[in-house]
């Protein structure tokens, strides 16, 4: 199939704009009213927290682009130059919006609840003045460096996403014009940002800002000298990694070398308070040789991220949404061991409305089982205090033989990763550090059993990574098995990551880089020929990301076909809906919820054989080209019913659903006269009632939700 009449740039949209898109999408929960106050306040950090982020990776890449005078375009047919300069104005927008959206809505709904946020240290009360300058002496003030900048003493390193104050120093006796010096002081992260002050008002609480107590106080840290004017400030470097793997030697202290460089990256945007004295902006534009396009004046306290610590203040819990508990898995809920219940069946996890915990108790009682010979698994992120990390140290300690592969290049959490890697090393474990040139992305833990039929492997396969914690905020899928097949794929792919040995062919798995692009074109093709025959032809897909040129032609000409294509896509989504004749017959939604969408299904109709996929991959070139992935077919009956009514549940969900436009924008669902469906809020409900009936498997439906994969 020629698919090149469906990759006129036209037909696709910027990967980067889309991404703003969805980060708009995260600040319409911040503003709807509907949603408990303190939600709300948590997904204002989220976009703040997606947008650094998004700087230091994204605009980064684009902007070394334009340094290495790199011209080709993307997709959309867009030039890294074009790309930032339509980039610019959309995210000064968006960061305008989240200051209305604190400023206008949050604020005055947060002191009508009872808690005052003073947000100058100019408006306290003569009490509080006292108590926070008592606190400064007290707890503030032995914690601060100041750093002056003169003849003697160059501009000092200001580190990645610090907040700090800048302030302009007149020493006394010299003429102001003449003798104006710079001085900073990073705000300490190790102090609580948020710190709770007298209020008069029963009832009530008052908070102020860490920042503003130091900026009231900050002539103590200047005896003998007066400070002109002191507002705070803050920088985002570029962040992205750049590790030439043939030329380092050792991969993992080369990654340490590249961690530090992120502390002094180029500067890449300025965020300073709209109040600041232009003399003060001057050197700081200066000394980081900033344009003006990339210094964005705020309404408000600079970096919003610390709404996360106000959402954990105590004593506004009816203005948050009460903790979900995961519930037990309704197939585990025996006294029997874990290896005796995936014998008995495949097993279906779906968390977070079902419990991590077997996946933790597979690793742990694999590790003490006398039974298990080995234990094999993959690591891209885990939890601070891993128990999964500790089971493998305590099966290398019992003699157990085992293989962890541990992604150093997960970005952001390569640090944690090298502290895991060495921690896993001394209990006598076998590390990889992945191969060469590819991030290995994909989700596996095998354990070798000697049973007396024989040699019998264990396998857990995930959409999601091995981290107990994200397992409770992130939606994925699991199977734990012990189907021969999938076992002998296991081994093969932990041949292929330890010794470079690439199998001939895979019984069950589809594995990146090399298998899994061709797999899902054809998949695609199959139900584009099957709509030409006039035969049902039906294709859903959820998953993170969209963005694979290939992927999405392939989508079009099925599409243009007749096959019916639902996709559900929490982020980026390259592709345009109701190009005429063309993607006519595609919806795209995105559920932004309490809960993070990260899991990955795949559904073919296949001629009626229904063929469902899960697993580690978005569909996107890094995905398909330069990671190790795997993705696994759901082959029992049982389970490909539960998958698909996950899918079901989530194409009916008229609550958190964002609905794309053939413009580019998203709307949410018109929900008058119509039943309510929040999907995860469905799936909670019904996890909770199935811990409850373990022999009731999905009952108790309440409604045929449209668009059902099966359905025409």
């Amino acid at each position: 199939m020629d698919l090149k009449e469906y990759t006129k740039p036209e037909y696709y949209r910027n990967r980067e704009l889309s991404w703003i898109g969805f980060n708009e999408r995260v600040l319409s929960e911040a503003r709807d009213k509907s949603i408990p106050l303190f939600e709300r306040l948590k997904f204002l950090s989220i976009t703040a927290s997606n947008l650094d982020e998004f700087f230091m990776i994204r605009v980064a890449s684009l902007k070394d682009m334009v340094h290495a005078k790199y011209t080709k375009p993307d997709i959309a047919g867009l030039s890294p130059k074009e790309q930032l300069a339509m980039l610019a104005p959309v995210t000064r927008n968006l960061i305008q919006t989240q200051y209305s959206t604190y400023n206008r809505s949050l604020l005055p709904a947060l002191r009508k609840a009872g808690l005052v946020v003073v947000e100058s240290h100019e408006a306290m009360t003569k009490e509080q003045k006292a108590f926070t300058d008592q606190y400064f002496e007290e707890s503030i003030y032995p914690v601060l460096t100041p750093m002056a900048m003169d003849s003697a003493r160059p501009f000092p390193l200001v580190r990645n996403k610090t907040l700090n104050i800048g302030a302009l120093i007149l020493k006394k006796g010299k003429k102001e014009k003449e003798e104006l010096e710079f001085a900073t002081v990073q705000v300490p992260s190790v102090l609580p940002r948020i710190v709770e002050i007298p209020c008069q008002k029963e009832g009530k609480k008052a908070v102020i800002l860490l920042e503003e107590i130091i900026e009231r106080n900050i002539g103590k840290l200047f005896l003998s000298n007066q400070v002109v004017c002191a507002c705070p400030y803050r920088i985002i470097r570029n962040a992205d990694l750049t590790i030439d793997e043939d030329e380092a030697a050792d991969l993992l202290s080369e990654i340490k070398k590249q961690i530090k460089k992120r502390q002094w990256g180029e500067v890449i945007r300025l965020d300073v308070d709209e109040k600041m004295d232009s003399r003060l902006l001057k050197i700081l534009k200066t000394e980081f040789h900033m344009k003006e396009e990339d210094i964005y004046a705020v309404n408000g306290p600079l970096d919003l991220t610390f709404l996360m610590k106000m959402y954990g203040l105590e004593g506004f819990e009816e203005l948050k949404t009460p903790a979900y508990v995961p519930a037990p898995v309704p197939q585990m809920m025996t006294e029997e061991d874990i290896f005796t219940q995936i014998r008995r069946q495949d097993i279906l996890l779906h968390h977070p409305y079902m419990t991590f915990k077997p996946v933790v108790d597979f690793v742990r009682q694999a590790s003490k089982d006398p039974q298990v010979l080995a234990i094999k698994q993959t690591l891209y992120r885990v939890s601070g205090n891993s128990p999964i990390v500790a089971a493998l140290a305590q099966a290398a300690e019992n003699g157990k033989q085992v293989t962890v592969l541990v992604e150093l290049k997960a970005r952001f959490d390569e640090e944690n990763n090298i502290v895991w890697a060495k921690k896993l090393e001394k209990a006598g474990c076998h590390v990889i550090y992945g191969l060469l040139g590819l991030k290995t992305h994909s989700k596996i833990t095998l354990v070798v059993r000697k049973e007396e039929e024989g040699i019998r492997r264990y396998v857990h396969l995930g959409t999601g990574n091995y981290n107990d914690s994200t397992a409770k905020l992130y939606t994925d899928c699991g199977i734990l098995t012990c189907s021969a097949r999938i076992g002998e794929d296991a081994t093969a792919v932990f041949n292929m990551l330890s010794g470079y040995s690439e199998p001939r062919s895979w019984n069950k798995l589809v594995v990146a880089p090399l298998w899994m692009r061709n797999r899902f074109l054809h998949l695609i093709e199959m139900e584009r020929e099957r709509a030409l025959e006039g035969k049902k032809a039906r294709i859903v897909a959820k998953m993170n990301s969209l963005c694979d040129r290939d992927i999405i032609a392939a989508l079009y000409a099925a599409s243009a076909a007749g096959v019916q294509i639902d996709l559900i896509i929490r982020g980026i989504c390259c592709l345009k809906v109701g190009i005429p004749g063309i993607s006519e017959n595609i919806t795209v939604r995105s559920i932004v919820g309490n809960f993070l969408e990260h899991s990955r299904i795949f559904y073919f109709y296949s001629d009626g054989r229904e063929q469902i996929f899960m697993g580690s991959a978005d569909w996107m070139p890094r995905n398909l080209d330069k990671r190790v992935e795997i993705v696994f077919p759901v082959e029992d009956e049982k389970i490909k019913e539960e998958v698909k009514h996950i899918l079901k549940i989530q194409l009916a969900d008229n609550v958190k659903a964002h609905v794309l436009q053939e413009d580019g924008t998203y709307e949410k669902i018109d929900k008058r006269g119509k039943q309510l469906i929040n999907s995860q809020e469905y799936f909670c409900e019904e996890a909770t009632r199935r811990g409850m009936l373990p022999e009731n498997p999905i009952h108790d439906r309440i409604f045929v939700p449209a668009q059902a994969p099966e359905e025409e």
